[in-house]
This record gives C-alpha cells, structure tokens and sequence, in this order.
C-alpha cells in the first residue's frame, strides 16, 4: 500500500512520494504506475536515547518502493513489506506483511556521564507483522488515510519482549511537486520491554547513584509528525530528485516518563527534526 507511513518512525520521507489516487491520475510514462525504487539519506536531530536531554545529529538512510506486486516500506532502520496487491481503482485497500527493525536505545552514544555509568544495553532486532487499512479519496481526487499498526518482537535476545505500534496517517499532495503527511501514533511496550529500558537495577543503582526503579509495560509515548516532500523536477510522478523535511513530537508516558532516565536525567517531550535527498527510478 503506496501511502503507508510509519510515524515512529523517521526515516519514512520516501513513503509519501507516491500517494496512491495521484499515481492512479499520472500519465502512461509515470514511473509509480510500475515497479519503481526510491532511494535517499538525510540527517536526523534526535535524543541521545529514548527520554534524553541531550541530542546527537545521526545519519538516516531510506528505501521505498515496488517491485512484483510487493510494496517496500521504509521503517526507522529497517523495513516492512506489504503482499496484499490493491486495484488502482480502489477506495479502500489493505496491507499485511513483515516488519524487521534495529534498535540501538542506549547501546552507545549517550552524552550523560550519569546515565552511560548504568552501562550500555544491547541492541534490539525486532521481527513482525504490519497489518493497516487505507481509505483514498476522502477530501480530493488525492488523498489517503491510514490506520495501521507494527506488532514487534526483540528476537536478538535484548530486551526479549513485545511492541505495538498503532498509527494514523493523512497523506496528500499539495501540488504536483509538493507532498505532506501528518500522522499521530502511539506505542504500547509489555513488562519485558519496560524493565530492560526504564527500571534502574540494584548494579545500576550502584554504577550510576540513580534511585532503583522498577517499571511495568503500558503506553510508553505518543507522537505526532509532519512530513513535507518536495520534487525537484516539479512533478513527483516522473522519478528523479527529490528533498524531505520531517519534525515529529513523541511524549513519554507513565513509567517510560517516570523512570529516572528520563524524570532526572532526561526530559519527556523529545523532538526529532531532520530532512535530506531522495533518488526514484
């Protein structure tokens, strides 16, 4: 499904190059109306970990497309894949496929001297599914909403647990070179998840004089971001170069925000602000 836009992630700036309705009205050499990549980088202003106060600027890169009847979705470093073919007619359609991301929240690159002497986490690979529904032409010929969620599970033995992310997306072009996508999504992490990132052992406790803490699963943030998406040729359905913009507002929740990562060390509103270049062939 050509509009599927994860939130939580960021690196999706080539997920709106292809809004399904406007692809549908291009003409016969749109090189959306087949198999097509898109592939870009761009730089991210993000936290140093999930709840910091300190930020680094990080490279991004990203991949989107379509080939034999797959979509290729970009996912914060990673990927998700939906098989479900649509009609180009359609005013509904559906996705289902897997969803593979790296997570890397406080594996390195921590600026708090407090916070790095609690000592490094290991890295996350997380597995799954993506499921959504997306409805087109709702207030244009143009336009998409999406609801869709990532079910997630740490397979590399970090935190060992489970991850939904539900989201809402509105995709629509605002000319025939320019894009947008706002979107609101949330995450709900289970007591696997919650103890290995926001408690405070006793060993940590020790190593970093922060108060022990223990945390439980629930709503662990919301987010909201705004996506802009400019063609350099002034028409996104001919390929080519193309520039991205993206600023996203997560807030952590209950214990995820209580947690002394974030409550003494950290701050619970976090910003993500970034942007860069994007190829499609």
């Amino acid at each position: 499904m050509r509009s599927r836009l994860n939130i939580t992630l960021l690196a999706a700036g080539a997920a709106l190059f292809a809004t399904p309705a406007f692809a549908q009205e291009a003409p016969a050499e749109n090189v959306l109306d087949g198999d097509y990549l898109t592939v870009g980088v761009g730089a991210v202003y993000v936290p140093t970990y999930r709840g910091s106060d300190d930020y680094v600027v990080s490279p991004v890169p990203l991949v989107k497309g379509h080939f034999a009847g797959v979509d290729i979705n970009p996912r914060v470093a990673g990927v998700a894949l939906d098989f479900i073919p649509e009609a180009k007619d359609a005013k509904v359609g559906f996705s289902l496929g897997p969803v593979a991301t790296y997570s890397a929240n406080r594996a390195g690159r921590i600026k708090d001297p407090v916070v790095r002497a609690a000592g490094k986490l290991d890295p996350a690979i997380e597995v799954g599914f993506n499921a959504g529904v997306t409805a087109y032409r709702l207030l244009s010929d143009y336009d998409a909403l999406t609801v869709s969620a990532d079910v997630k599970w740490d397979v590399n033995g970090a935190y060992k647990g489970m991850t939904v992310n539900p989201a809402i997306s509105y995709a629509t072009p605002l000319s025939t070179a320019l894009v947008g996508v706002l979107a609101v999504s949330a995450r709900r992490v289970d007591n696997d998840f919650a103890s290995y990132y926001y408690s405070v052992t006793p060993l940590q406790n020790a190593a970093s004089g922060l108060p022990v803490y223990r945390a439980k699963g629930g709503w662990d943030s919301v987010n909201t971001s705004l996506l802009l998406a400019y063609d350099l040729s002034g028409d996104v359905r001919d390929g080519g170069l193309s520039l991205f913009g993206v600023a996203n507002y997560s807030r952590m929740l209950n214990d995820a925000k209580d947690t002394p990562f974030t409550s003494i060390r950290g701050d619970a509103n976090q910003w993500i602000i970034g942007g860069g270049v994007a190829y499609t062939f």
